[in-house]
């Protein structure tokens, strides 16, 4: 008899959570288990990429709130949620102000927002013989689903997320296990909560390179063929945590170097994109970095690049780095806490100095030198990378 699993989201918003769903349920097993899809809001690029095996559960009215504006929740009578979500912000405000937050008050008014919506949101119905809370905050997995077991997912490096720490704690404890997508982001995790040690477990993302090369195929030519050009793609959300202002003013750099051949794509959205257009015009480098939007497919532009950079204060495991291994492309990462689990420094990709001049040396040291660039292709397509069988590990919690 098949084994009843719930996976629950906010949206399918184009991002490397949902990214890494997406993976995750092309590679499942739908001959042993069914799998229902909680998404809170039915909105994203990604809905078309749900495979159909999956059960999309209706929307929830009350659900869909967290992330929509206040006056549209007013608009769609949802009052005291929309009360919830003032107060959220106000005590928000509050919080980050006597700590001094670098990224402000927006971790811990979405921690705020579903804590006081909890006593109003509906319960599911039906129970689960396993519950997975794909993204964080993870309340209404923790408070409103009916499950034997419940997971709830770590994406990122803990040390670095300024969130209510004390109020977190409460929620994950809740859940039967916590599953990290890498010994890295377990680590600093535990390091923030030392007491949930014996709930904690590794599950690295899914990568599904059939899945990936198909994308990659899709289109034939995406970025224009200058002759000469040296293409950089990165892919990531547009804020201070990518590190993009970084990146433009390396590339800044690398121009007053004389290597005014290099261009540089990114592949996103989100809202520090005001400051980058700025700092793209102030470096004169209007026509070199080159903010693309949102693309639900990001493929046939990694595909196409000459090298792939993540340039991240800090990431759990991005998602996009061990996408451009599956694509055979060279990588630069910076040297973000958890770096050293992305990628074999020498051997996969290249690990520079977590600074501009870092980037900036690390974009120069692979540009000038094509056989360092082949031979970090070569090895990283020696190498297989599927990992269906990191599934094994939830299949394991099921039965």
């Amino acid at each position: 008899m098949k084994k009843n699993v719930l996976i629950a989201v906010y949206n399918m918003e184009i991002g490397g959570i949902e990214r890494s769903l997406i993976n995750m349920l092309d590679s499942f097993d739908y001959n042993n288990y069914n799998v229902d899809l909680l998404i809170y809001h039915h909105v994203g690029e990604f809905m078309c990429l749900i495979p159909s095996s999956v059960n999309v559960l209706p929307e929830i009215g009350k659900y869909s709130v967290f992330r929509k504006p206040v006056a549209l929740c007013i608009k769609e009578k949802q009052y005291s949620l929309a009360f919830t979500r003032v107060l959220a912000k106000y005590m928000a405000e509050i919080k980050s102000k006597s700590r001094n937050l670098v990224e402000g008050s927006g971790y811990i008014q979405m921690q705020l927002a579903q804590k006081y919506s909890s006593i109003l949101l509906p319960r599911l119905e039906k129970n689960y013989d396993v519950a997975i809370s794909y993204a964080w905050p993870h309340d209404i997995v923790a408070y409103k689903v009916r499950a034997k077991k419940k997971i709830a997912w770590v994406h990122t490096d803990y040390s670095k997320l300024e969130i209510d720490n004390e109020l977190d704690l409460k929620v994950w404890n809740q859940f039967d296990y916590i599953a990290s997508v890498s010994d890295a982001c377990k680590d600093s995790f535990l390091e923030t909560y030392p007491t949930l040690k014996k709930k904690l477990m590794v599950v690295e993302n899914i990568t599904s390179p059939n899945f990936i090369k198909k994308m990659a195929a899709e289109t034939p030519r995406v970025i224009e063929n200058e002759a000469n050009t040296f293409k950089i793609v990165s892919v990531g959300r547009l804020s201070y945590v990518k590190g993009f202002d970084m990146a433009i003013e390396a590339l800044g750099r690398l121009h007053e170097k004389g290597l005014t051949n290099i261009k540089w794509y990114i592949i996103g959205y989100g809202g520090y994109e005001k400051e980058l257009k700025n700092l793209i015009i102030r470096h004169n480098l209007k026509d070199s970095f080159i903010l693309l939007g949102k693309k639900t497919n990001p493929y046939p532009y990694i595909k196409e690049c000459d090298l792939y950079v993540q340039p991240s204060r800090y990431e759990g495991k991005a998602v996009t780095v061990s996408e451009a291994k599956i694509l055979g492309k060279p990588i630069l990462i910076t040297n973000y806490p958890t770096a050293s689990s992305q990628l074999e420094n020498g051997i996969e990709g290249v690990i520079c100095d977590l600074s501009v001049q870092g980037l900036s040396k690390g974009i120069e040291d692979l540009y000038r030198n094509h056989n360092l660039r082949e031979t970090l292709v070569n090895n990283i397509k020696r190498i297989d990378y599927s990992n269906n069988f990191e599934l094994e590990k939830i299949y394991k919690i099921i039965s």
